[in-house]
């Protein structure tokens, strides 16, 4: 394997470590964009999933991957926008 395979299965096992964490966060402190960024982070793990086990690429579902991922943490980032905002007041 080389250089580049290892860091993108580093970053798919710190993907999978956030995913842990942003759930630990939903379920303790009930913040419901926690859920939101362990799904991004899930998405963002099968993306790079896919660029590992199929070189060849599947760009029309890694399009779609990306595109969900990104609304996912545009919501969850709105969310946490929002909550943060009502406690400055």
């Amino acid at each position: 394997m080389d250089f580049v395979g290892v860091v993108t299965l580093l970053t798919i096992f710190f993907e999978c470590a956030i995913v842990g964490v942003a759930v630990a966060a939903a379920v303790k402190n009930r913040q419901n964009y926690a859920w939101l960024i362990a799904a991004t982070f899930s998405l963002f793990a099968l993306f790079d999933g896919i660029r590992v086990f199929f070189p060849a690429g599947l760009p029309r579902v890694s399009a779609f991957v990306l595109f969900v991922a990104c609304i996912l943490m545009l919501c969850g980032m709105w969310i946490l926008y929002k909550e943060t905002r009502m406690h400055s007041r």
